[in-house]
């Protein structure tokens, strides 16, 4: 008797074929369209993610971005998984041609002493001086690619080089409320609520990255970032630092956003 052979596994030569439709359970699909964390990848995600929302297809619940994937939560007694994964085929097949809103927000941060207790290490780290670090962190054009981990948690693409650090060896159990930090080739922001983390602290923004008191506004709702908005990060001092956050807990958001459309022809291939 004869018997097929194994399936070959995905090589160089003989990559997968994107995107991949997963199951993820009786009630979730995952939309997979890369093996990197990049721009393009994070594009074709967030295209398809506002086709789904623009196609109101009954018996979606949610969606969830992410870095490589787009989770799409249904309920099974509406809508079998067999005909969701054709909807979504149809839907990556014609990508949206529509322009679409870019997000850029200007983010105060309060950099090393009380507020980054790990700067003064990542730059001898790196050879650094501390004010070198805060110039070149500042200075990068980060990326929101997603939020997780924790409401309003903002993993951020588009860290410097010169600034990829290992993650710290032994993580800490609590980490400061707001704060701003870097692991690997990512940087983040922490929402205002302690967390535990294994990144190093370069500083605190003011900003609140999640208040459930902004239910309901038309422009941000309770996690002030969303995969795909654009970030740009302002060093302050001290005193300017505690008046913003004064401002921040009595519910002003703070961060500037500039909105500006943008279209199909200017995204990344």
């Amino acid at each position: 008797m004869r018997h097929n052979p194994p399936p070959r596994e995905p090589t160089l030569d003989r990559p997968l074929e994107l995107p991949r439709f997963l199951p993820a359970g009786t009630g979730a699909l995952v939309v997979e369209f890369g093996a990197r964390v990049d721009e393009s990848t994070s594009e074709a995600v967030l295209a398809l993610d506002r086709a789904v929302t623009a196609a109101g297809i009954e018996g979606v619940i949610e969606l969830v971005p992410t870095y490589r994937s787009l989770l799409v939560h249904f309920d099974p007694a509406v809508i079998r998984a067999a005909a969701l994964r054709r909807r979504l085929e149809t839907l990556v097949a014609h990508p949206e041609a529509a322009p679409r809103e870019e997000r850029l927000w200007t983010i105060p941060v309060c950099y090393g002493g009380a507020c980054g207790e790990d700067l003064e290490a990542v730059a001898t780290l790196h050879k650094l001086d501390p004010q070198e670090v805060v110039a070149i962190h500042a200075a990068s054009d980060f990326r929101v690619y997603m939020i997780g981990f924790a409401p309003g948690f903002a993993y951020l693409g588009g860290l410097d080089p010169r600034l990829h650090t290992s993650r710290r060896v032994e993580p800490r159990l609590r980490t400061p409320a707001r704060s701003v930090s870097i692991g690997g080739a990512q940087s983040a922001l922490n929402p205002p609520f302690e967390l535990p983390s294994g990144w190093h602290l370069l500083g605190q923004t003011p900003v609140h990255l999640w208040d459930p008191r902004r239910e309901g506004d038309a422009t941000i709702g309770p996690s002030l970032l969303l995969p795909g908005d654009r970030v740009r990060l302002s060093p302050v001092g001290p005193e300017e630092y505690r008046d913003l956050c004064a401002r921040a807990d009595a519910g002003d958001p703070v961060a500037q956003l500039q909105i500006q459309p943008r279209t199909a022809e200017e995204t990344p291939a």
